[in-house]
């Protein structure tokens, strides 16, 4: 199954009811963001429940250092009595990966940057925009290309058959049909090929009978689209294009959305941190993960200013970045108020236990 163009299509449907690409794509993060609130709410809870605990582990990691096997056996037993999985924190994290990795896809591929590169949000001027970007001019003749670009084609192929009219037919896989025959010269003419086995919709016997085909080719880089013929020439489609270089251009509305995300990575960070409010932290451990939520932001914005991401990839991740914040307050809250009721009923549990044994004497 297409995932990849499952998604795409939801994220369409979501864009026509919110009423624009970038609303569709925070309407999509909200409701994967709310999907995931029970696993979210499963890791905060095994978090807690470890900060809570942590006093008595370490009692135990201390009484039997010299004595790893009962130590081993001890902290099991100590899991089991208060029903706690040190590995249930892990888990939700393991299953929400595929999600992310799956709409990072998303945004990148081609399919999306067809359907919706060129759509302004707010201040961004298109979603399909990274930090640097070659700009090409569509339907002049000439591709302007650079020495890595790469190539998509459109769905549909008009393909000519001998002695029949003109046919539209589909083209299978969009994204990887065309392919670079050599290497790419800017100003230099580019020959690009298709296989035959691209054009779907065509019967056995019409295969023989190809003569050439018309088809609409993307540069995934620069976004320009150019109408190609492509000829037959045994089991390849073959055409030229002239080409020629095409300059860089700094986005700076996508430099925005990159700190942007930065500081929402930063306050997403703080709200994990309240979560140790009022527990005994080690002070070297406390230290570094001080510096580690200072050193990540940064990182990864430097990351994202050396590889491209495009627009609509940081508008998810910042949008993901608002909604974990929400998510982390409300269940944090949630989680204090359930703690602290527990805390008082064992507290009140043991005033009972003590008066029936004081009335026992």
């Amino acid at each position: 199954m297409d995932f990849v163009g499952l998604t795409v299509k939801v994220l369409k449907i979501l864009s026509d009811i919110a009423g624009s690409y970038g609303l569709g794509i925070i309407l999509l993060t909200v409701i994967v963001r709310l999907a995931m609130w029970p696993l979210s709410e499963s890791q905060q809870r095994s978090m807690k429940q470890m900060q809570t605990l942590q006093p008595k582990m370490k009692a135990i990691q201390e009484r039997y250092k010299n004595d790893p096997q009962t130590m081993q056996r001890k902290m099991m037993e100590f899991y089991k009595e208060h029903n706690f999985n040190p590995m249930s924190g892990c888990l939700p994290l393991l299953i929400q990966m595929p999600i992310f990795i799956l709409l990072y896809t998303t945004f990148m591929s081609p399919q999306f940057i067809q359907m919706a590169g060129d759509a302004p949000f707010l201040f961004v001027k298109s979603l399909d925009a990274t930090l640097r970007t070659n700009a090409g001019v569509s339907n002049n003749g000439v591709m302007g290309v650079s020495n890595t670009a790469r190539f998509m084609s459109g769905k549909n192929a008009l393909v000519y058959l001998k002695q029949e009219p003109a046919k539209e037919v589909k083209i299978d896989k969009p994204n990887e049909a065309v392919q670079v025959q050599g290497s790419i010269k800017p100003g230099q003419p580019l020959e690009l090929k298709m296989n035959v086995d691209n054009l779907k919709d065509l019967k056995f016997s019409e295969f023989d009978r190809i003569e050439k085909a018309e088809v609409e080719v993307s540069n995934v880089m620069t976004k320009e689209t150019e109408k190609i013929t492509f000829v037959r020439k045994g089991y390849l489609m073959m055409a030229t294009i002239p080409t020629k270089a095409v300059k860089a251009q700094f986005h700076f509305d996508v430099l925005a959305l990159i700190l942007l995300f930065g500081l929402t990575m930063v306050f997403t960070q703080k709200a994990m941190m309240a979560m140790n409010k009022g527990q005994e932290i080690d002070p070297s451990q406390e230290a570094m993960q001080k510096s580690m939520n200072m050193f990540m932001p940064i990182m990864l914005c430097g990351t994202f200013v050396i590889i491209p991401i495009p627009a609509g990839v940081l508008l998810y991740l910042i949008s993901s970045n608002i909604v974990q914040i929400i998510q982390t307050v409300l269940i944090n809250k949630k989680l204090e108020l359930e703690f602290a009721a527990e805390k008082k009923k064992v507290s009140d549990d043991e005033i009972a236990n003590a008066k029936k044994i004081q009335e026992k004497k």
